[in-house]
């Protein structure tokens, strides 16, 4: 006799679903079964993740109302210029920025070796750089590359990077 293939699972939504199970291994379809009896059947499932969509989208526009505040503040208070580029790319431009000068500043001077005067020198290069698009680009970089970024950014703006490498 052959071990069946079709179970008839109660999901613990209170569902009744039957189930082919002909693709998993004779010796593992009581086993999976049993963890199908535990789980909400494949429709309440998909019902519940979609309607938790809202709260996460929400979540996260929570979140990058809050860094954005955070952003904007920080640029206030350390006379950081305004960004410039297309509007969209503006405010996430500005949170880009926040985020890496910030953990710049805690590896090279809070946890670093580079005093105050140091760190205003490249406080000054930061400020050079006014375009949303490069700080987005560099959103990944590690704090202590920055100045090497800013430095390769300088370049390019004098026009004596080497197109050639």
């Amino acid at each position: 006799m052959a071990v069946r293939t079709t179970w008839k699972i109660i999901h613990s939504c209170g569902h009744e679903v039957t189930h082919d199970l002909s693709n998993r291994p004779a010796d593992r379809r009581a086993g999976f079964a049993r963890w199908l009896e535990g789980r909400d059947c494949t429709d309440c499932w998909k019902a519940a993740r979609d309607s938790d969509t809202e709260s996460k989208e929400a979540w996260l526009a929570a979140k990058r109302a809050e860094e954005q505040q955070a952003a904007a503040e920080w640029a206030e208070q350390f006379d950081m210029p305004p960004l410039e580029g297309p509007e969209r790319s503006l405010d996430w431009g500005a949170r880009s920025r926040h985020q890496l000068v910030t953990t710049a500043y805690s590896v090279l001077v809070s946890e670093g070796t580079w005093d105050e005067a140091d760190w205003a020198v490249l406080e000054d290069k930061i400020r050079t750089v006014t375009r949303a698009g490069w700080w987005i680009d560099q959103r990944d970089a590690e704090g202590a590359d920055l100045l090497e970024l800013l430095d390769a950014a300088s370049e390019a703006d004098r026009g004596t990077e080497n197109p050639f490498r």
